[in-house]
């Protein structure tokens, strides 16, 4: 008779329930200027009609300028992963793109890169003159188009600011992964190494201090005191529609 053969027993090894690599590619002081801007330009928007809450929009407009010299602050001297350089170099891709095939697969992955780089330039380029105009506008030192010019610019940035969390939001669903999150945790998952050295927190609380003291400072200046519901030329101009980052 033959001798039944016994095949070795091999065991598979079970999943490794590891956590999955999380690298750190948003430091501390980024997510706070984006957390900080993103709350003034809302608050801002929010208390455009509103007389009873004019020296709160003029204030967080004012910050918002703030923020925007900060942020270029350290777009020139931060980590790499935060240089403003960083979105030029993204942007300079832009005449490569539509020379290439945009519609492909690869190309649509590069097109959503470009428009996510194009949406947050879009954004810091039009807050600054958000904001002078609606200093400018405040000081009454134009007529109706400056009014008119810092409303439509005001709608403007509300709608590049759409454009972005639309982005975030589709990108998202296409790669099955919250892209917002790095912006809160500052990791994403993913191998290699990080992206950002050192997360720098101690830098992110100086910025909300710095931050929460210049509006408690402009709360109390007398020129932004005053001015809040007491002036009938100011009244009449905010009464003209939302007035966005002033």
């Amino acid at each position: 008779c033959r001798l039944a053969t016994v095949e070795p027993m091999t065991s598979t090894p079970p999943p490794s329930t590891a956590p999955a690599r999380r690298r750190l590619v948003v430091d501390a002081p980024t997510r706070m200027f984006h957390a900080l801007l993103a709350l003034s330009f809302a608050g801002a928007y929010l208390t455009a009609e509103s007389d009873g809450w004019r020296t709160l929009h003029v204030v967080l407009g004012y910050g918002m300028a703030a923020l925007l010299g900060w942020r270029v602050l350290y777009g020139l001297v931060g980590p790499r992963a935060s240089r403003l350089s960083a979105l030029v170099r993204k942007l300079q891709g832009l005449p490569a793109w539509l020379r290439g095939q945009p519609l492909s697969a690869a190309g649509m992955r590069q097109g959503a890169t470009l428009a996510m780089a194009a949406s947050i330039a879009g954004v810091l380029l039009l807050v600054a003159p958000t904001a002078l105009s609606g200093h400018a506008t405040w000081n009454d030192w134009g007529g109706e188009w400056l009014e008119d010019l810092h409303e439509t610019l005001g709608n403007a940035l509300l709608a590049l600011v759409g454009l972005h969390v639309a982005m975030v939001a589709a990108l998202s669903l296409a790669r099955r992964r919250n892209l917002a999150l790095a912006m809160v945790t500052g990791r994403a998952e993913g191998a290699g190494p990080d992206l950002v050295a050192r997360n720098r927190g101690w830098l992110a609380a100086v910025l909300l201090v710095a931050f929460v003291g210049f509006g408690a400072w402009l709360w109390q200046t007398p020129a932004v005191v005053a001015g809040a519901g007491d002036s009938a030329t100011h009244s009449r101009h905010h009464g003209h529609g939302h007035e966005g980052g002033r």
